[in-house]
């Protein structure tokens, strides 16, 4: 690659994988001034690439604002083993542009490489057109009807919802609802309920599951492993982490060799999908399963009108200047792009759902929240099974 890499630190192991990763090209320093000789006598005009070792706050800000000044082009990531969230705030600050754990797999060290080459143009782009990131705070009229609403609700459908939960374990073993971690507003993640839909045992062969997915148009392979809900395994200590979604799972390795396959495709969505129960189909079809998110609205999670939170792997292709303001909106049970076509059995190509996440988050206010509340209830019944 013509990425010129270097690591600023000293910690022995670290440095010779990152090195055996990068086939002997990275170069090393002890500290920030001798990165900077060998930046300006070897890198020319290559892309650069540096990995700044974690020392202390105190002592990194200073070093790294200076390397960044010096070196405006520079794509910094902190090496870490643990963080504080406040600490993040300040680094970034001071120009780390992202964090790699010091025992960061192959595949996403290279894939951080691979994004340093391919994408000089944007990185040069936020020089210039760099801004300041906005944060969503509810307004005080959205977050009253939210509360109300989501009471009232609750109070009335708790009969329902005891039919619901009965049924959903009377067909198949499993608890009645289940949480998987999203992201919402401001990239906060949080626990997301839903209604179990899914047989515990559902099967797991991927080919048949990717040949159903509407947004996706690679072709399968058959040594990713997917899980159902309530199916997760045990993996041992060398094993990749677990990505989760609505109703699956994916590990970490699988999911880094779809994302270098295809980029593009930030949205999972099945067809006829197999393991869905008869129960779980009802619900779906009428959007019973997102009853429990009335208690993320409640918790001030959600809203009732919103973009759909995201599963962190999905949320985690979307950090981009160019799609971040879709998290400066509400996260909500229903939006813009539910009601635009869903029940009209439209497909929305990912690019078409961004676009209109983008909209509602830069324009929404009551009135428009009120008309997507009015159109969801017409488009209520999916004429697509999903």
């Amino acid at each position: 690659m013509s990425v010129y890499t270097l690591y600023v630190g000293s910690n022995p192991e670290t440095i010779s994988r990152f090195n055996s990763y990068l086939n002997g090209t990275l170069v090393t320093a002890r500290d920030h001034a001798e990165a900077s000789t060998k930046i300006a006598d070897q890198c020319g005009n290559n892309p650069l690439m540096i990995f700044y070792e974690r020392g202390s706050l105190k002592t990194d800000v200073p070093r790294i604002e200076y390397l960044k000044k010096t070196f405006p082009k520079a794509y910094i990531l902190l090496v870490i083993d643990t963080i504080e969230r406040e600490e993040i705030l300040h680094y970034q600050k001071a120009g780390v542009n992202d964090t790699v754990h010091t025992d960061v797999s192959k595949e996403r060290l290279l894939n951080g490489v691979e994004f340093v080459d391919k994408n000089q143009s944007l990185i040069l782009a936020a020089l210039v057109e760099k801004r300041t990131l906005g944060t969503y705070n509810p307004p005080v009229w959205k977050r009253t009807f939210d509360i109300f609403f989501a009471i009232l609700a609750l109070l009335f459908l708790l009969p329902f919802v005891i039919v619901v939960v009965a049924a959903i374990k009377f067909e198949s073993k499993g608890p009645a609802m289940y949480k998987s971690k999203r992201v919402g507003s401001n990239y906060r993640v949080f626990d997301f309920y839903k209604f179990r839909s899914m047989y515990s045992d559902a099967d797991k062969r991927l080919r048949e599951l990717m040949e159903l997915n509407q947004y996706c148009d690679i072709e399968a392979n058959p040594d990713y492993d997917f899980y159902n809900d309530n199916q997760i395994p045990m993996i041992s200590d060398d094993e990749s982490a677990l990505f989760v979604s609505d109703d699956s799972i994916i590990s970490e390795k699988a999911f880094l060799k779809t994302k270098i396959t295809k980029q593009k495709n930030n949205f999972v969505k099945y067809e006829n999908d197999p393991r869905i129960t008869k129960v779980g189909r009802i619900l779906r079809k009428y959007s019973i399963d997102e009853l429990p998110q009335l208690l993320n609205i409640l918790k001030g999670d959600m809203s009732f009108v919103g973009n759909r939170p995201l599963p962190l792997y999905e949320a985690e292709q979307l950090t981009s200047d160019q799609y971040i303001d879709r998290f400066l909106a509400p996260a909500g049970l229903t939006g813009l792009w539910q009601v635009e076509k869903r029940g009209d059995s439209g497909k929305l190509s990912p690019e078409e759902r961004k676009q209109l996440d983008i909209y509602y988050a830069n324009n929404y206010n009551f009135w428009m929240d009120i008309k997507i509340l009015f159109k969801t209830f017409t488009a209520f019944v999916q004429k697509e099974n999903v």
